[in-house]
């Protein structure tokens, strides 16, 4: 029983760090079932509980889990954070001093004690703050001492003058956020003589700037506790919900966010505010139709809504409708001409479309509106050349020495600082800032390369699965082929798109999410694979690669990752074409390790030591697939594809079963967009020799790629 306990621990704890919470706490509460004090599984359920803003469900885990195991730091750590969370000031000072007298150390510990040390006076700036957004409004505080005021308040209540009682509460909140007995006071008031003539019950003002402060801030779980506090106060609040749903956003539970704004809109039907942050929140899942029905929605209510309309652009750049969007960022412009964020993302998507001066000029007008635009800084670098005479440079320069820039804009800009080094031939000073940019990439996306190393693990296990339940071609006839190209990043997947897709019957796609959106819990075997979820998975798959089709019988699919899922996909569909691509490996790693890139999948890229070892997970699972499906998918080489470009590129379309077209040897002719990092390259004709790029690097790289 002990190997299934520990067994559904393991499973537990990789589906709660590939973000599948709910699963993991089920198998938590099976494993607390048969042993009530597994010290693991208690803390691990009180973490989930502290991410969804149960603070008291939490600290009885995490006292359960110090019971039974007082030895590991990290127990202490979580509960006193808790503590803290819960505005528990006094007991989490008395916990953290029963750690250290046991001998506690560490910079978790370090931490908590400066929180500790600054909690109050953070408390009196918050409320100050909040104060001083409305100085001119009196606080009942200003002339009153807390006592007096709360007794003022219980007369008031029991004199039949309500409206004056909660006045006084509400008062005593803003300066006092958590007093219980000004809490109990209007709870007792709310619903009963107070607010009865209106559906639409928000807190004061006030209070409602207290919660986009600490929101601001990114103290979610405050937020949190204080909606929960003022919900039943105010349960008609639509303000409450609809932040409710950004605390939920920002804390990664999409279903729960939207379920918020869901209950905004049920209490107003006219808050464009809820219908633009629930499109947010659906493009985030991929649901960009729905998305885009959301900002429409918020456009009606609120025509000159300009955010609305760089939403949209965004949700229509996704679904490759980059003229729609282009549209979109134009008229969120109109409305707001000192848009930066709308120029910048016009340029991503001019890019997109090869239009690299028009980029360019996106880009400039985002930086003139704001200068210390660390992610346009980044951008403008991969179209630039640079001289030591262009300005930017000092501008980046001086920016990154500011000391108080955060992690994600000086990440932005090292990686800017390390494509102008590599320019003007300071090779050292680029690696460097390719090194830094790195760490604090990896720090932001909180990556750990165990994460991938266990997820690989996951899918050999499932792999065999797939076989008992592969559907029949004959029976399962498509109108749009997929041709899917798969391999590591920056191994060529380009420019072979680029080639297949000037054929006339194939329509470039780019790298899709729906492969991985729709199928990773059969992957991973969350989900069990059988004939009807495999047959859901492709009917899925299929409805949304029809969006893409163009009306071409063959559509590409380029995500690069989706050599993850070949099991999943040779079941799906037996139709389909597989082009796996591979290049030199070290030119494949250190073209990874160099890149910033958009998807937050791909934590392992930002650090040399963990992409190579990734690159050797990479290269053992696609032997592992070889073993089983090797006459499904076609290995093409992109260093032989460059050198003897005709005779390779015949073979290529010769496997994917289509005629022969000369266009297919000019990729550097076809129009179509590119989003992704290789865009600038594959507008040029196939060149020789770029495997070979690495190389000026190799005196830095201490013998990193001595292992490929």
């Amino acid at each position: 029983m002990l190997d299934v306990i520990e067994e559904l621990m393991h499973k537990g704890v990789e589906l709660h760090k590939s973000g599948k919470v709910e699963v993991a706490a089920q198998l938590y509460s099976v494993v607390l079932k048969e042993h009530p004090e597994h010290p693991d599984a208690n803390h691990n359920m009180g973490v989930l509980a502290v991410g969804i803003g149960k603070i008291p469900e939490a600290l009885r885990f995490f006292e359960t889990a110090l019971e039974a195991n007082a030895d590991v730091a990290q127990f202490w750590v979580s509960y006193i954070d808790a503590l803290i969370g819960a505005g528990r000031m006094g007991d989490a000072q008395a916990v953290l001093d029963q750690a250290k007298s046991n001998g506690a150390r560490g910079e978790g510990f370090d931490q908590l004690e400066a929180r500790l040390n600054v909690s109050a006076q953070g408390q009196l700036m918050t409320c100050s703050a909040a104060s001083e957004a409305h100085p001119q409004k009196p606080n009942i505080l200003d002339s009153l001492k807390l006592d007096q005021a709360i007794r003022l308040a219980k007369k008031k209540s029991k004199e039949d003058t309500g409206e004056e009682a909660k006045r006084i509460y509400q008062d005593i909140l803003i300066k006092f956020p958590k007093n219980k007995r000004a809490m109990e006071g209007l709870k007792a008031l709310v619903g009963t003589r107070v607010g009865k003539a209106s559906k639409v019950q928000d807190p004061p003002q006030e209070q409602q700037q207290l919660l986009i402060s600490l929101y601001n801030e990114r103290q979610f779980i405050q937020v949190l506790e204080q909606i929960t506090v003022l919900l039943e106060m105010f349960p008609n609040s639509s303000f409450l919900h609809n932040i409710s749903g950004a605390v939920y956003k920002g804390l990664g539970h999409l279903d729960t966010s939207i379920e918020a704004y869901k209950k905004a809109l049920a209490i107003n039907p006219d808050y464009a505010d809820v219908y633009n942050n629930r499109g947010i929140a659906l493009k985030e899942q991929g649901k960009l139709d729905e998305a885009i029905e959301a900002y429409n929605k918020a456009l009606t209510i609120k025509p000159d809504y300009a955010e609305a309309y760089y939403n949209m652009g965004n949700a229509l750049k996704e679904q490759g409708k980059l003229e729609k969007a282009i549209e979109a960022y134009n008229k969120a412009l109109a409305i707001k001409p000192d848009y930066a964020e709308a120029y910048n993302n016009m340029g991503v998507t001019l890019q997109d479309q090869g239009k690299l001066e028009e980029a360019i000029g996106a880009y400039n007008e985002a930086l003139a509106i704001k200068p210390n635009y660390a992610d346009a800084h980044r951008a403008l670098s991969r179209l630039a050349k640079y001289t030591p005479e262009n300005p930017q440079i000092n501008i980046v320069d001086d920016l990154l020495k500011r000391q108080k820039l955060n992690d994600s804009d000086r990440c932005h800009l090292l990686y800017t600082n390390a494509k102008m080094q590599e320019d003007l031939g300071d090779l050292s000073a680029a690696f460097d800032n390719y090194v830094a940019g790195g760490y604090l990439r990896q720090k932001l996306l909180a990556y750990e390369f165990t994460q991938d190393t266990h997820l690989f693990s996951q899918i050999k296990q499932t792999a065999p699965k797939f076989k008992d339940v592969a559907l029949n071609a004959a029976s399962e006839p498509v109108t749009h082929t997929p041709i899917f190209i798969l391999g590591m990043p920056r191994s060529g997947t380009t420019l072979v798109e680029q080639i297949v897709s000037s054929h006339s019957e194939v329509t470039g796609a780019g790298e899709l999410p729906y492969v991985s959106q729709f199928g990773r819990e059969l992957a991973l075997g969350v989900t069990a694979a059988t004939l009807g979820t495999v047959s859901v998975f492709r009917e899925h798959y299929l409805a949304e690669l029809a969006k893409r089709a163009d009306g071409q019988a063959f559509i590409t699919d380029k995500m690069p990752h989706n050599f993850q899922y070949i099991a999943l996909i040779c079941a799906a569909f037996p139709e389909a074409k597989i082009i796996h691509v591979q290049r030199n490996a070290e030119a494949t790693c250190w073209s990874n390790f160099k890149h910033h890139f958009a998807s937050k999948g791909l934590g392992y890229s930002y650090d040399l030591g963990d992409t190579v070892r990734y690159y050797g997970l990479y290269k053992d699972l696609m032997h592992f697939w070889s073993q089983s499906y090797s006459e499904r998918f076609y290995d093409l080489d992109y260093d032989q594809m460059t050198e003897n470009q005709e005779p390779e590129t015949w073979r290529l379309i010769e496997f994917l079963e289509l005629n022969w077209q000369n266009a297919c040897l000019a990729p550097q002719n076809n129009k179509r967009a590119v989003k992704t990092a290789s865009q600038e390259q594959v507008r040029q004709e196939v060149y020789k020799g770029s495997s070979q790029a690495w190389r000026k690097y190799e005196p830095f790289l201490d013998g990193a790629f001595d292992g490929l």
